[in-house]
């Protein structure tokens, strides 16, 4: 897999003209952010324990609409070595859900002239079905290699057994949508599960670690390589968590924790200066943070072209 020079669309067309992939280097890997596409969701979900006068507020101050916005779903490709990894796959397509915009992976991948029987390991960030739908998807598991290892933390597996929604504030049919979804998908895939308690190394450079908070056994990754590094942060980071790292988000079985989670990551980052991505940040969601008084602030990298 070549991930240089990847940022341009091959093929033209309406559903082309915004980029959908973006390539950067860290050290010697490669790494690939690749859009799912946009999932549109109510702003409640941002910041349910919020006063809606200051949720109202931040929404207007970002420029944002106050009833419903389009969170983003990144994905990333990591090459390390031998090692072709793809870290989360997408939401996948729910009929009973009507998100046209979203799943968008595999034909992303596609474009990109990555074959899904390249990938050697697939880590999980969690079992949310915006990370593992793309698994699902009618063709996809016959493209897989049948090596493939996927990694996932056991806290994870184990908290899906018997998953507790009862701190979680979702839309109407989504905790029936998520149980079912990660249901189905230990069925079919608990044969390739690689599970691990608190690190994993994937490849040289590339090393999973559960923090929790969003669900239990919720992952975060770190690539680095030749002084460079960078965290795929899953869901332990959304736009709205740096000016206000202690509002809950909707979908965070465990929002105290979640929120703990949080603000320690950002510290760690913006100590060190390293690159964070995370799922629903925008497109392609690469940059850094800051410290800006008692919360933080998010710092986009400029584009590399």
């Amino acid at each position: 897999m070549n991930l240089h020079n990847t940022s341009y669309p091959q093929s033209s067309g309406p559903e082309e003209l915004v980029p959908s992939r973006y390539a950067l280097k860290i050290g010697e890997i490669d790494v690939l952010v690749v859009s799912d596409g946009v999932l549109p969701l109510p702003t409640t979900m941002l910041a349910h324990n919020a006063a809606p006068a200051e949720r109202a507020a931040w929404l207007h101050d970002m420029f944002l609409p106050q009833d419903a916005f389009d969170w983003a779903l990144n994905a990333v490709m990591v090459r390390s070595r031998d090692k072709t990894i793809l870290i989360d796959a997408g939401l996948g397509s729910d009929p009973n859900l009507h998100l046209p915009r979203a799943g968008q992976l595999a034909r992303r991948l596609e474009a990109a002239g990555i074959d899904l029987s390249s990938v050697t390991d697939l880590v999980l960030t969690h079992l949310h079905m915006d990370h593992i739908g793309g698994l699902l998807v009618d063709g996809v598991k016959e493209r897989l290699r049948k090596d493939l290892r996927i990694h996932v933390a056991a806290a994870e597996v184990k908290f899906w057994e018997a998953p507790d929604f009862s701190h979680t504030n979702m839309p109407q049919g989504f905790p029936d949508a998520l149980r079912a979804t990660a249901k189905r998908f230990v069925k079919e895939y608990g044969p390739q599960l690689r599970t691990f308690d608190e690190t994993q190394e994937i490849a040289p450079g590339v090393i999973a670690r559960r923090t929790g908070g969003h669900t239990p056994g919720h992952s975060v990754v770190r690539v680095a390589s030749g002084g460079d590094a960078l965290t795929f942060a899953g869901d332990a980071v959304f736009a709205v968590g740096f000016e206000q790292p202690d509002w809950h988000n909707g979908f965070e079985h465990d929002p105290e924790e979640a929120a703990r989670v949080r603000i320690n990551l950002l510290r760690e980052l913006a100590e060190t200066g390293e690159m964070l991505v995370a799922t629903h940040l925008p497109f392609p969601s690469v940059g850094r943070v800051a410290v800006d008084g008692e919360a933080f602030r998010w710092v986009p990298v400029f584009w590399d072209y």
